[in-house]
Order: structure tokens, then C-alpha cells, then sequence
């Protein structure tokens, strides 16, 4: 095997656990979104933790949803607040070309 098929087998096995990652990430947030969304009396604390962990999985499109979805409803109670964890996904996961 050459130097450039292990390589190139490195990076497969690496995206191929990342995307796990990613998968394993929704399973375990959704539950903890949806009892926070459902809530009559949500955590602040609770829901920017969940923001923050969330927040590193955004460039998955169903933890980006969930990450909506979450923001949607601490809008609610702090917006000036929402709005900071909406400008963090944007410098973490827009693109330059894509805000232009």
C-alpha cells in the first residue's frame, strides 16, 4: 500500500467516525431538546449548555435543526441572548461566499 492509499484510508476512517459522531450527537440531544422545548418552566442554565454542546454538531443538518429548534424557544425568554448563540453558529458554520 502506498503512502498516498493510507492516507487516504486515515481520512475515510476519520470522516466515517465523524459522521457517527454526528449521528450519535442527535440521538443523545434530541430527547434533552425536545424535554426543554416541552417544558413549562425551562432552565435557563440548562438550555445554554445544551446550546453550547449543540452548537459543535451544527455542521449536521439534524443538530443544526435541533439547534434551531432550541433557539426558537429560548428566544422566547432572553432574545438579546438567543441572538449571541445565533451570531456563534454563524462565525462557526457560514461560510464568507454564503453571507455574501
Amino acid at each position: 500500500m502506498s503512502d498516498y492509499t493510507a492516507v487516504l484510508e486515515t481520512i475515510k476512517d476519520l470522516a466515517g467516525n465523524l459522521a457517527t459522531l454526528h449521528q450519535q450527537a442527535v440521538l443523545d440531544y434530541t430527547p434533552i431538546v425536545d424535554a426543554i422545548v416541552r417544558s413549562p418552566n425551562p432552565d435557563v442554565r440548562h438550555i445554554e449548555r445544551t446550546l453550547d454542546g449543540l452548537l459543535d454538531f451544527c455542521g449536521h443538518e439534524p443538530a443544526l435543526q435541533l439547534y434551531k429548534m432550541l433557539c426558537r424557544c429560548y428566544f422566547l425568554i432572553d432574545p438579546t441572548a438567543t441572538v449571541q448563540y445565533i451570531y456563534a453558529y454563524r462565525e462557526m458554520w457560514d461560510s464568507e461566499e454564503r453571507l455574501q
